[in-house]
This record gives structure tokens, sequence and C-alpha cells, in this order.
């Protein structure tokens, strides 16, 4: 999985990528202190992966991973040239979700680009700058499509589709609210437009804040409304926190956010948001050597998710031996929740669930 951070300068963006992946991108008090893209590589934690390898033994654990990308604070105009300019956004035209900071809290230390705290304005600004990105994008398309449209069909229908798209954009909506036909979203999705990605809101707040989930924060509120209407995920997160427990081990940080009354890190609830967002879930494989997770969409049948190992096992496929990840460890061996009953043998229509633990069949 793959996530871009976006947001105004100023709004806690480094930070949080600083925190989320343990780097040491430059955060400092003046926009665009971002020059390059930062990328940085997160482990998803999850507590299965290390129950296991205790249960087999294994050699090692290989956890999923998120990629972060952070780029350079867009500014209005962005698209234009202004601030660094609209070069940074190819940056993350590839990735599966962007997370979009917005400050939500006064300090008169940090100094804003539009001199004042507005959400609403914040979001506006930065959505406005991904649908000018896009439209230059649609028109380089249609450009190069246009060219072939006269003697082609399938151009011809591409073209009128570019064209519809561009109207919407240039209307002030985003890609995903496209009304498109089903057998135009494959090849809307090929465009790669950064407003067909979905969204996860980050609210950054202070300390204060936190503790309630931003209940009491009108700012935060005003995310949430935003998020609502249009189908995308928010959390509450205090960058300037996440940022001082990012040093601490898993002892230490359990202590220090149970001393702050919060339940779960920055980086927990995202990944929660993250996957809920894609609809991802992540099945797990076991043995002597290594344990590890897989991330696959939700309905993914067995054939898919073995092709995420390897192609080969997909294309060779026999069969499945599965065991829930919960009657595994209840049982406390393979062997005997195989006594049990316990491990089930599934086909090619079999579609993978969370917290499976599969061995694949294949002859290749």
């Amino acid at each position: 999985m793959k996530l871009g951070i976006v947001g105004l300068p100023n709004v806690g963006k480094s930070t949080l990528f600083n925190s989320l992946t343990k780097a040491s991108a430059e955060s400092a008090n003046y926009p665009f202190c971002t020059i390059d893209p930062n990328v940085g590589i997160v482990t998803v934690p999850d507590e299965r992966i290390h129950t296991l390898r205790e249960l087999y033994n294994s050699e090692k654990s290989i956890p999923a991973v998120i990629e972060f990308v952070d780029i350079a604070g867009l500014v209005k105009g962005a698209s234009k040239g202004e601030g660094l300019g609209n070069q940074f956004l190819s940056n993350i035209r590839e990735v599966d979700a962007i997370i979009h900071v917005v400050r939500c809290f006064e300090d008169a230390n940090v100094v804003h680009v539009e001199g004042s705290i507005g959400p609403e304005r914040d979001i506006e600004t930065i959505n406005l700058e991904l649908i000018f990105s896009d439209i230059e994008i649609l028109e380089r398309r249609i450009s190069k499509t246009a060219r072939g449209a006269k003697n082609d069909k399938e151009l011809a229908r591409e073209l009128e589709l570019l064209e519809k798209l561009k109207l919407h954009l240039e209307s002030g909506q985003m890609a995903k609210s496209f009304p498109a036909e089903d057998e135009d979203v494959k090849l809307i999705e090929s465009f790669n437009l950064l407003t067909s990605k979905p969204v996860i809101y980050a609210a950054n707040v202070t300390e204060d804040d936190l503790q309630d989930e931003g209940e009491s924060n009108s700012f935060v509120k005003a995310v949430k409304e935003i998020a609502a209407n249009e189908n995308s995920e928010v959390f509450v997160i205090s960058a300037k926190i996440e940022q001082e427990i990012a040093e601490l081990d898993d002892e230490e940080k359990r202590m220090f956010l149970e001393d702050l009354g919060i339940a779960e890190s920055g980086l927990e609830k995202l990944i929660k948001a993250s996957y809920r967002l894609l609809g991802l879930i992540s099945y797990l494989t076991a043995g002597p050597k290594e344990i590890r997770a897989w991330t696959i969409k939700v309905g993914t049948k067995a054939p898919q998710a073995a092709g995420k190992i390897h192609s080969d096992i997909e294309r060779g496929f026999i069969r499945a031996e599965i065991v829930n990840y919960d009657h595994l460890v209840e049982c406390g061996s393979y062997n005997v929740a195989r006594e049990r009953g316990l491990v089930r043998l599934e086909g090619k229509e079999y579609v993978v669930q969370d917290g499976d633990v599969i061995l694949f069949r294949f002859n290749v």
C-alpha cells in the first residue's frame, strides 16, 4: 500500500511523516522546507505475526508494509507554478490513497500561509490544485487522442469521455464524483487522476483535543462534515505527540499513550482508516522459515491471493489449506488444529478472509 501526504505548508505534514516513518524529513516553521519528496516505509503493526512466530518457532517474520510519500506543501496557484509548483504532484500519482493533513489548532508561533485557521478553505485550496493538475493531464491526453479519433471508434469514444470528464473537473468537482458508465471505469482509472483517489483526512490537533478525539474542536467538526459528504475517512491526530512517541520502544509507547488517556497511536488509526477506505485485509502464511502477512482486497479469491506470493502459485493453484488464526492459536499448533477438524481444504472459488492462515498447494 502506498499513501501520499498532501496539505498546505505548516499544517504538520512533514512532522507527521517523520513520526510515522521515524525518518528525518526536514520540518521547520516556514513554507516549502520540504523540497524533494520524502519516501518512508512503515511496517503494519500486527500482533498475529509475533504470536505465530513463537508458535512456529520461525526464523523470521515479515509484516505488511505501507509506503508514505510526503511532498512539498501546496499553496494556491501551485498548479500554475506558485510556491514550488505543480512538479511534485507527479510524485503522488501512483499512490493508492491520499492523506490530506488539515491544521485544526491555533498556535501564534506557527505561521499559517493564509493568516488564519480555516479547514474548509484549506481543503478547498488543496482540492482545486489537484483538480487543476488533473485538467492539465486530461488536456494532454485529449490532444494526443484527438489525432487518431477520426478513424478509430474506440479512440473517438475515449475522446468523448475525456472531454466530459474535463468539463466535470472545470466545474470544480472531483473526478471520483464523475457519473461514469461501468465500461468506462477501468479507462478512467488508467488516467491516474489525483482527484479519483480516495482521501483520508488527518485532522491535526493539540494534545488537549486529542483526548476527546477533537469532539470539542470546531475545526475538527468541519473536517468530519466534509469527509462525511464525500465518503472519505478522517482521523484525529497530534503530529507533535506522534513525534514525541516516535523514538520510544513499544512498552514505553504503550505507557505514554495510557498516561495521555489515548487508546492507540496515530499510525494505528491511520492504518485502520486506510484498510477500511481501500477495502483491504491481511492473510498469513506460516512455517519454520518465516511468518508473513499479505495484504489483499476484500473479496479476493484463493488463486489471486496466492498470486500475491508468486504468479506461478496462482497459475498452478490446486487448493488451499486454511485455518482461522484464532482457532490455530487456541489449539497451540497446526497439527492439533487439523486433528480437531479446523483445517479446511478450499478450492478456486474460496474468498479469503482476514486472519486466514493459508498453505497453498500448487503444481507448475
